[in-house]
């Protein structure tokens, strides 16, 4: 896919990979909702878009609200005319103190951003997707989907059922709509300096880690790629591979 002139939403793009992959998407033309739940994070990265001379425009709103995620496509629809990328890119851990101890409505939090939300803003984006006969949509997961996360078992859950909600939905390549997904090691973002002062999920001293833009590059690729469709890509330090494909699916 050619990204100049096309309408992109992503999510949790107030900061970390959301925002590097916003900056890089309208530096190549592209058309950005930046969506956050955080505002002032979001009309940031607006801000450092029409810097560049990009165009893009702030959505602040809570992807764990069905309404909210709605009202995201919709000011695609409304502002520039339709929708050709979705990048599910938001997500929140457990924090202290991680389950089991993690109280049930903390938990819940972290299965409806993570999980839920991408399922939703899939099967809401399809409709537009297919109006414009084809376009993308880019899951984040990560590693801790791949390998397990001891520190915090939900976030490790939710990120390993992107994996194959993504391959699962392989057979959409038919309609022209590519569903790919991202799978990063430990990223320098907000998240993960949170984590690095949390008492039960504290990550090793010593854990190398990615930027952003590392990540951001790979959201490109996924995108611009249009022989990729249910593939995981896999990125850490001095680690940029695609998973196995998994077996054939069940009919």
């Amino acid at each position: 896919m050619d990204i100049e002139g096309k309408v992109a939403v992503i999510t949790g793009a107030g900061s970390g990979i959301g925002r590097a992959t916003a900056l890089r998407l309208a530096r190549a033309g592209g058309y950005v909702v930046v969506a956050d739940i955080d505002a002032a994070g979001a009309l940031e990265t607006v801000a450092r878009i029409t810097s560049g001379g990009g165009t893009g425009v702030a959505f602040c709103g809570d992807v764990s609200r069905t309404a909210d995620v709605a009202a995201m496509l919709q000011l695609a629809e409304a502002h520039f005319g339709g929708l050709d990328i979705l990048h599910n890119n938001a997500g929140v851990n457990c924090g202290d103190p991680s389950y089991p101890e993690a109280p049930l409505e903390r938990w819940q939090y972290v299965l409806d951003v993570n999980l839920r939300a991408v399922i939703l803003g899939t099967q809401l984006a399809l409709p537009l997707l297919r109006r414009r006969r084809g376009g993308c949509i880019v899951q984040t997961s990560s590693l801790a989907g791949m390998i397990g996360w001891g520190p915090d078992p939900i976030y490790a859950a939710t990120k390993a059922a992107l994996v194959l909600f993504t391959s699962s939905l392989a057979h959409l390549s038919a309609e022209g709509i590519r569903v790919n997904c991202i799978c990063p090691a430990g990223v320098n973002t907000p998240m993960l300096a949170r984590a690095y002062q949390s008492v039960t999920a504290k990550p090793p001293e010593d854990m190398p880690v990615l930027e952003a833009e590392d990540v951001a590059d790979g959201v490109v690729q996924l995108i611009a790629d249009d022989s990729l469709a249910g593939r995981t890509l896999l990125i850490g330090p001095g680690l940029r591979d695609f998973a196995p494909l998994p077996p054939l699916p069940i009919n």
